[in-house]
């Protein structure tokens, strides 16, 4: 029993130890959620067949309506809006569609003010804006191929 002791205790140590040395480099973090926002805005590009289009687009409002903290402003065949915020850590959402042979390309876009600082910076609400930012882009092509056949 006191080898099974011993040996509990000298992990946590060793585990104690690992950690301290494992402290993430604040300029390779934002590097890394860039990284992550550079790929949701990928995610939250989408191309619709034309006869699927205008549907599409309706979710995309819808799906914005959904996230957004703040009431669509904005809403036409072509650009779709939100209010920007006026609390921090709430993004502004907007969505673009634009017209391809035989369909359209719908782009979701989002942003907090304060985000960024200064020099492209990260600014005061950038970690909390990322975060949400990231979830709802990621999510917005799965939520049109799951809403566009019931629609």
């Amino acid at each position: 029993m006191k080898k099974i002791a011993a040996f509990a205790l000298a992990v946590l140590v060793l585990a104690g130890c690992s950690s301290s040395e494992k402290q993430v480099d604040p300029a390779q973090e934002f590097i890394r959620d860039e990284s992550s926002l550079a790929l949701a805005q990928r995610h939250a590009t989408v191309y619709c067949q034309q006869a699927d289009c205008d549907a599409e687009w309706a979710l995309t409002k819808r799906y914005i309506e959904q996230y957004s903290d703040t009431p669509v402003t904005q809403a036409d065949a072509f650009d779709i809006s939100t209010e920007v915020p006026r609390s921090t850590g709430s993004p502004a959402y907007s969505a673009t569609r634009v017209p391809r042979a035989a369909g359209a390309t719908l782009t979701l876009f989002a942003q907090c003010p304060g985000m960024y600082g200064t020099d492209n910076a990260k600014g005061s609400d950038y970690d909390s804006c990322a975060t949400k930012i990231i979830k709802t882009q990621n999510g917005y092509a799965a939520y049109l191929r799951a809403h566009a056949s019931g629609q």
